[in-house]
């Protein structure tokens, strides 16, 4: 009995108190956390304001890896390690940024492998190989588990592909300088490191899914990879004019955290890159040959003017020798695994911004909705019921307003149905993947941080929602009393990813020429036709079969076989500038959410913030739908109704906004160097601003057809 008796209290404190507390059930139980009251809170908040004050006062770094700097990390991060959705609980940023991931373990003594990732750089948007640059070979290394990195479609469409870096490490385990392999760099390769160099690129590598770093606990920074090389004037090297110089030599530096046992998690991944002129010995450098400038045993390697490599040929000979060394250093730091991630994110935007856009947007809804409030309940109930109390008392005086053209509100557009029906049911099948990809991301279905499995997700789930498109494409042009079914069902399946697609195979061709790491493959393009063809289209057929099947939708009022004169309409319904006033606002929703997402995208930033990301596009939809009722009840006011492609410029104009922002966003926060880059950057958004444009307009369009049949049904017409 007394056995059972223990199995089911360690049972018990298993599930109330963890994992760590059922070890000691069967002794004594640990007593639970005591929850901190909102007065509590706030004391213990203000306590640590001060504690923070005085460090940095004191001079104390946010990026090292002592006690006090983890608690300077803790205090200024405190509002982004908010987890939950109503009731926001404090958690690890480890827990928030990588769910569900358990730390590796590491032996003493373990061959552990960094890996490659791509050459960027924020003056341009052309991303290179890291062995397309003069350097090491790749080495080979053992498939096993923690090796294995597969692709996904999103990572291979942005070119990420993980290497193995050539640099072997031992778990716990320093030593000094230690030669890799000599290389030889020829004229023109010289001129594109030269390049590179100007345009500042960075080399990128990871250590237990763990970015390199360059910090400075003097300079109080931390940023993401390590420089190709560096240009120095003649005040720093005393030369006649500027010099480039190689980073050949890289000092890293591995923080760990002890674990019982010899095992150890990693928990920090740092680099000094130094360019040190290496004594090449006679008949060059073999694998095991001794250089007399890189001794494991021997003084450090640093950066000093007389030792600098310059990136220029060899006296009297066309190419430039390079020896690439490095060395090793293991450090224990106060660190633990679940803070790791604590100092990639010091310095970005707080979650308050990211309220305060939310704020924001549900002010221009609520400021609609009020809009919308006053047509429906007071104008529109007033209008209708006199309406029907002139038609039941038989009144001939003439009628006036938006009842006029009950005949002919409803009559199809005229001008490119087919092009009509296809652009809304493609706003759909837009509308329906983003959607789903948000909520896949809420629901920790996918992880942002992962790269390349957002893209994959939105593609995948794009393609999966052609049954929508199909099914709404259909409705609509079969409402329109159209016949060629089958041609608007294979313009619906081709259209926006025959467009995109062409559009990205032009520019596939310039990255090719550049030889950029983004230009992507025969095999990919050959999988995401095989998506289109295979996937895609049968299911947007399968939706526009049904489409056509279903009867068609009914309308409350007849149509004139002759359409109503329309007069001169006033200055805000009149186009292009009703377009131009009724794109305002939902870009408007949008706009400072807008920022962040660039700056993740252009500026390589950490963004993960799905549920802001998900709340933003139903405000966006919600603003688009409401925006389309004000038009279009002031249009058919005017006595206009030819409301069909004007509700949807009216919202689609949203996406030229989001153009002419974007091109202040590369004039004010993009330094970008030369012309593919800025090509490269321009190409990509005006095809984002087109898929934005697409799905604010087929929004304006299914509610103005939606609010349409809502205040015709409500009349009595003959």
């Amino acid at each position: 009995m007394k056995d059972w008796s223990k199995i089911l209290l360690l049972l018990i404190a298993s599930l109330h108190l963890g994992g760590a507390a059922a070890a000691d059930a069967a002794g004594a139980v640990a007593p639970a956390k005591k929850k901190l009251n909102r007065k509590e809170r706030k004391e213990l908040v203000k306590k640590n304001e001060a504690t923070y004050k005085k460090l940095k006062e004191e001079g104390q770094d946010e990026v090292g890896h002592s006690e006090n700097a983890n608690r300077m990390r803790d205090f200024n991060l405190r509002k982004k390690k908010r987890k939950g959705l109503l009731r926001k609980k404090q958690a690890s940023l480890a827990s928030i940024l990588f769910p569900g991931v358990t730390p590796e373990l590491y032996e003493s003594g373990e061959s552990v492998w960094m890996f490659t990732d791509l050459v960027t750089s924020k003056k341009t948007q052309v991303p290179y190989d890291f062995y397309k640059l003069p350097g090491c070979k790749r080495p080979v290394i053992p498939t096993d588990k923690r090796n294995r990195h597969r692709r996904n479609l999103g990572a291979r469409l942005q070119g990420l592909e993980i290497k193995p870096a050539p640099y072997e490490l031992k778990v716990m385990t320093s030593h000094g300088c230690k030669p890799l392999c000599q290389v030889q760099i020829n004229g023109n390769e010289l001129k594109w490191m030269h390049r590179l160099v100007d345009r500042q690129y960075r080399i990128h590598m990871t250590l237990d899914s763990l970015p390199i770093l360059m910090r400075s606990q003097k300079m109080n920074y931390a940023v993401r990879g390590y420089p190709v090389g560096f240009k120095a004037g003649p005040e720093h090297t005393k030369l006649e004019k500027d010099e480039h110089f190689l980073y050949n030599h890289l000092k890293f530096t591995i923080t760990y955290s002890s674990q019982p046992g010899d095992d150890i998690h990693i928990t920090g991944f740092d680099v000094h890159p130094v360019s040190f002129k290496h004594q090449i010995p006679e008949g060059g450098f073999k694998e095991g040959s001794a250089v007399s400038t890189c001794v494991p045993t021997g003084g450090p390697v640093g950066n000093n003017v007389q030792t600098y490599l310059p990136l220029q040929a060899d006296e009297g000979k066309s190419t430039m020798s390079v020896i690439y060394s490095y060395e090793v250093e293991w450090q224990k730091g106060a660190t633990q695994w679940a803070d790791r991630w604590d100092v990639y994110l010091i310095g970005g935007p707080d979650d308050d911004i990211h309220s305060f856009a939310i704020v924001n947007s549900l002010m221009i809804v609520l400021f609609l909705t009020g809009a919308i409030a006053t047509i429906m309940v007071r104008t529109l109930r007033k209008d209708i019921a006199g309406y029907n109390e002139m038609h039941s008392l038989e009144d001939t005086q003439e009628e006036t307003g938006w009842k006029l053209v009950h005949g002919d509100v409803f009559r199809p557009p005229s001008t490119q149905p087919m092009l009509f029906s296809v652009l809304v049911g493609t706003g759909a099948q837009l509308g329906t993947a983003f959607l789903l990809t948000m909520v896949c991301a809420m629901l920790k279905f996918l992880n942002p941080m992962k790269k390349g499995q957002t893209l994959s997700a939105i593609i995948f789930l794009y393609v999966l929602s052609g049954s929508v498109a199909g099914y709404v494409t259909a409705r609509i042009f079969k409402f329109a009393d159209a016949k060629a079914w089958k041609q608007a069902t294979v313009l619906t399946a081709a259209g926006l990813p025959g467009v995109l697609v062409s559009i990205f195979m032009l520019l596939n061709i310039f990255l090719s020429f550049a030889r950029s790491a983004s230009a992507v493959s025969f095999l990919t393009l050959l999988a995401i036709f095989a998506l289109w063809v295979c996937v895609s289209t049968p299911l947007v057929f399968i939706g526009s079969f049904i489409g056509f099947k279903s009867e068609k939708i009914q309308v409350p009022t007849k149509t004139n076989q002759i359409s109503r004169y329309i007069p001169e309409l006033p200055w805000y319904s009149s186009p292009p500038l009703s377009f131009i006033l009724g794109g305002i606002l939902p870009f408007g929703s949008v706009c400072i959410e807008l920022f962040f997402i660039m700056s993740a995208i252009w500026l390589h930033q950490i963004y993960y913030m799905m549920g802001f990301l998900l709340a933003v596009l139903l405000i966006l939809a919600a603003t688009c739908a409401e925006v389309s009722v004000v038009m279009c009840y002031l249009q058919l006011c005017a006595e206009d109704h030819r409301w069909w492609w004007k509700s949807f410029f009216n919202c689609a104009s949203a996406g030229g906004y989001l153009f002419l922002y974007s091109l202040w966003f590369l004039s004010s926060r993009l330094n970008l160097v030369g012309v593919l880059p800025v090509i490269v950057y321009l190409t990509y958004m005006g095809m984002i601003s087109l898929c934005f444009s697409i799905f604010c307009g087929s929004v304006g369009v299914i509610t103005s057809f939606w609010f349409t049949k809502t205040i015709y049904g409500a009349l009595k017409v003959d």
